[in-house]
């Protein structure tokens, strides 16, 4: 969706006349709304596509096939965090269109939701850990659709940690078994790698909000500042937001449990060879660590504390948008607590059904319904199967049509191949006509001479300037190949 972007820029050009960020967030607020709702909305297209939201999310878990530092880095701290920057780089913009950010916030509480359901029937070990990203991303485009640009930002920061940590682990874990990914073909794994275990869970405890970890200090903080905007688009995200905390937690206990917890799946030389990662790796993960526990409680005044001034005039929030008071002193406590009980019952219920008693998962699973939901679950809500069935498939046909007709067709006609072609052909057929037969030759000069008397003699039939143009024009040349004509056959 890069094309949106581009079309965005063209649009703020024309309706602003520059591209310089100082010029359009000062005339920003005297502009038609509805053009500034269609540059937001181009905007937004582009930040979809680059942060992974739905319905542009698919190549995300697709891009888990690269090294799993890679997939840190990506998942971290570069790319999927390019459209979330671009969004709140356009803060003074966004907030002078109430329907941009409507939707926004819709888009981006409906993608966490979407992402964390489809995160609880994964099966391989870094596309849950993929999906959960998609999940967060939503949640941070959530917060800059009820305004909270700076709450978003934290949210980027905070994420960027015990995401590279669970990523960073994974690939310990993968790299230590055998390059196994397949979690349910893991187990047991406690006993063998004590390190990776505790920094994964630590990275774990962090994304699912837990009490004075990071994640804590911004994912909790998004869903009260949802809930303190009083409206439909704030209610959406908080009741969206509140249930994928729970879900999150229980796929991100589900992923530990099946890992480490529970009894031991793989091959017996895969256990035998298993160990902890060397020092280049176990030094980056326990600072990763580190900043997962400490950096939110250190940094969030910082960030979002009323009255901080950190980030200046870079973003902007609408006085009318300002929530911060509302959530932090007027919400019912329930309200605030929803969201960690939610996660406390995931995380249990995920422990207690993975390692006490996995039959009743199988019993659901054998089910016609059971079936028939993780299938679609497990499917990502079949968006491959109609992107590749539909859309790849007449983009395919329209390319080939496109190929087949304007590039070899119509531009070889015009181009260089069809003149030649048409100057070759055209000399053959005119060849054609020098037969050495008197008799042809008579029949051309007869129908020659029969032309030539109806053209001088036309303009008596039908009186047209442009005629009588024409028939001067012709008599001159039949005069001139007349004349001609004898030195030719000599």
């Amino acid at each position: 969706m890069d094309m949106g972007l581009s079309i965005g820029f063209f649009a703020i050009f024309a309706l602003f006349g520059s591209l310089n960020y100082a010029t359009i967030f000062n005339i920003a607020p005297f502009m038609n709304e509805t053009a500034i709702t269609l540059i937001a909305l181009l905007l937004l297209a582009g930040a979809m596509a680059k942060s992974s939201q739905i319905p542009l999310h698919s190549w995300l878990p697709g891009s888990m096939e690269g090294p799993t530092p890679v997939s840190a880095l990506i998942h971290a701290a570069t790319l999927v965090t390019a459209g979330i920057y671009l969004l709140l780089r356009s803060s003074p913009l966004l907030e002078f269109s109430p329907t941009g950010l409507l939707i926004i916030t819709l888009v981006g509480a409906s993608t966490a939701f979407f992402a964390a359901t489809c995160g609880l029937v994964q099966n391989d070990l870094k596309r849950i850990i993929a999906f959960s990203t998609i999940s967060q991303l939503g949640y941070m485009v959530m917060a800059i659709g009820i305004s909270q640009y700076n709450v978003a930002l934290m949210h980027t920061v905070n994420h960027a940690f015990f995401k590279a940590l669970l990523f960073l682990g994974a690939g310990a874990v993968i790299h230590s078994f055998a390059d196994q990914q397949d979690v349910r073909r893991m187990g047991g794994l406690i006993r063998f790698l004590p390190f990776t275990y505790s920094v994964m869970l630590v990275g774990t405890l962090s994304l699912l909000a837990t009490p004075w970890l990071t994640g804590f200090y911004s994912k909790d903080l998004i869903l009260e500042l949802a809930y303190g905007q009083y409206s439909f688009s704030g209610t959406y995200a908080y009741i969206l937001g509140t249930i994928t905390a729970g879900l999150t937690a229980f796929y991100s206990f589900r992923l530990i449990s099946l890992v480490f917890l529970t009894v031991p799946n793989g091959s017996r030389t895969s256990y035998l060879n298993s160990h902890e990662a060397n020092l280049s790796v176990i030094i980056p993960l326990l600072i990763l660590a580190l900043f997962s526990i400490f950096f939110g409680y250190i940094f969030s005044d910082l960030f979002v504390g009323v009255g901080s001034d950190f980030f200046g005039n870079s973003l902007f929030i609408h006085p009318n948008n300002i929530s911060i008071i509302e959530a932090e002193f007027s919400i019912p406590v329930l309200i605030k607590l929803l969201p960690l009980f939610l996660s406390l019952f995931g995380a249990i219920s995920a422990i207690f059904l993975y390692h006490k008693t996995p039959e009743f998962l199988i019993s659901l699973t054998e089910t016609s319904l059971g079936k028939k939901i993780y299938t679609f679950l497990n499917g990502k809500y079949l968006f491959d199967v109609i992107y590749n069935y539909y859309i790849i498939g007449f983009g395919l046909k329209l390319s080939y049509n496109i190929s087949k007709i304007l590039d070899r067709g119509v531009i070889e006609l015009i181009g260089p191949y069809g003149l030649s072609s048409a100057l070759t052909n055209t000399g053959i057929n005119i060849s054609k006509l020098d037969t050495g037969i008197i008799t042809t030759y008579s029949i051309y000069i007869t129908l020659s001479l029969l032309s030539l008397l109806f053209i001088v003699f036309a303009p008596i039939l039908i009186e047209t300037s442009l005629l009588n143009e024409l028939r001067l024009i012709i008599i001159y040349f039949a005069a001139l190949f007349v004349v001609l004509s004898p030195s030719f056959n000599k």
